[in-house]
């Protein structure tokens, strides 16, 4: 099978586009012959090994695993032999390691079965960014119906679906992007729009029960300064850095314990009940995939530097 490889770490051009194996899956996994997948931050993060303490767990001079890619869908070639809620033939979507690729395995868990009104392309956009919605909103946010809720970073793949998640759960949604993507967020139900070229919400003197930063490159204090007096923030996205990874949750700690506003970081989970839960908004329409450009499995290289220019327009989809 044809699959994207990258024996050592740095930028894009590392990538190989590799004849391999088709790999067999274990007890509890099933094999998916993709159909498509999409590029993450995080994809990025690991074909670089950066911030470089991630490379503790991925492999301190070069990757234990050489393949790449989280999100996927596709139909089931093959099942473990404990896997109970698949069988061959049927339309999957989500979680993996490796979805850069003609197969790849998935634990049974962190899959469910793809809604017959999506197809493959916007099915491939939605497990990642769309859990990190959802988790950052509900979970970390603990959003309510008529809150005002600010997206910063709303036109990229996890703020896209954060603008229609917060309105489908009752909030009053304010949408912070560039001139080009106001329409955009205006059409998946945004009420209020910023145009952070011409305005900077830290500063407009409005104030927001929550914030999802799903671009988070303001400070700290930019996002505390917009916040009501009770509110949380949850950051999702932006560069990563030892900053942003070790010091300013402790910062973010203590200034919590010496007022009510919070500041909190989220690293997504996949998970079946997640999965399912978004599945269902999607059959009925509530919340839409936005996919910005597609490649094809030999242009992940391609993909993955546009994303890092940070101007998607949703979501980067490879189509295999």
């Amino acid at each position: 099978m044809k699959a994207i490889v990258y024996e050592q770490y740095g930028p894009p051009e590392v990538l190989q586009f590799k004849e391999l194996a088709k790999p067999a899956p274990a007890d509890n996994e099933v094999l998916v012959k993709v159909r498509a997948a999409s590029v993450n931050p995080l994809d990025w993060h690991f074909m670089r090994g950066e911030p470089l303490f991630i490379r503790l767990m991925l492999g301190l001079r070069k990757p234990k695993v050489i393949r790449l890619g989280v999100d996927v869908a596709g139909v089931v070639e093959t099942v473990g032999r404990n896997v109970t809620q698949f069988k061959p033939g049927d339309a999957v979507f989500g979680g993996c390691r490796g979805a850069f690729a003609e197969y790849a395995c998935a634990k049974e868990d962190q899959m469910v079965l793809k809604p017959a009104s999506l197809s493959f392309d916007a099915a491939a956009a939605v497990p990642i960014a769309v859990l990190t919605a959802l988790q950052g909103l509900r979970d970390k946010g603990r959003i309510k119906p008529g809150q005002k809720v600010l997206v910063d970073g709303a036109s990229g793949g996890v703020g896209t679906f954060a603008i229609q998640i917060a309105k489908a759960l009752g909030a009053e949604v304010t949408a912070v992007c560039s001139t080009r993507n106001l329409d955009r967020a205006k059409s998946l139900g945004a009420d209020h729009l910023i145009d952070y070229t011409r305005e900077d919400f830290a500063q407009s003197g409005r104030h927001y029960d929550l914030i999802l930063a799903a671009n988070a490159y303001r400070s700290l204090f930019a996002y505390r300064r917009a916040l009501s007096e009770d509110g949380i923030c949850v950051r999702s996205g932006g560069r990563v850095s030892f900053q942003s990874m070790i010091l300013e949750p402790f910062l973010s700690l203590f200034l919590s314990l010496v007022g009510r506003k919070k500041v909190c970081g989220l690293l997504a989970k996949m998970n079946k009940k997640d999965l399912v839960f978004l599945k269902d908004l999607l059959d009925a329409g509530k919340i839409v995939p936005v996919i910005d450009r597609r490649y094809p499995l030999s242009g992940v290289a391609e993909a993955i530097r546009y994303l890092e220019e940070g101007h998607a327009q949703g979501k980067v989809v490879i189509t295999v």
